[in-house]
């Protein structure tokens, strides 16, 4: 890890929405169109988002078909599991995602 890379790993920290998608994935793998039905923002919005996470090397994605899920990384940081403890829990969005019946969206 260079400088560069420390302190986009910085700026992508730096932004709530950010944030708050990466306490979603600390509880499972997402998909983009889950991501915008729990944070009620535009596609393009969570996707400009994942792209700043993704060049920060805090996320990763996997495709399937059209989807793209979206999981965490941060493997190149040490500091990142116990970042990631600190932020607030977001099981219970998931949770609710799920008994909307929004979860599967993407499948």
């Amino acid at each position: 890890m260079d400088w560069e890379q420390l302190a986009e790993c910085h700026k992508a920290l730096s932004d709530k929405t950010r944030l708050h998608i990466l306490a979603l994935l600390r509880v499972e793998e997402l998909c983009v169109c889950e991501l915008v039905e729990i944070l009620q923002i535009t596609q393009p919005a969570v996707s400009q988002h994942m792209r700043k996470l993704k060049n920060a090397k805090l996320v990763k994605e996997r495709r399937s078909g059209q989807w793209v899920f979206y999981s965490l990384d941060g493997s190149i940081y040490p500091f990142f599991e116990k970042f990631l403890e600190s932020i607030p829990d977001a099981s219970e969005e998931i949770e609710q995602l799920k008994k909307s019946g929004l979860k599967v969206l993407c499948d």
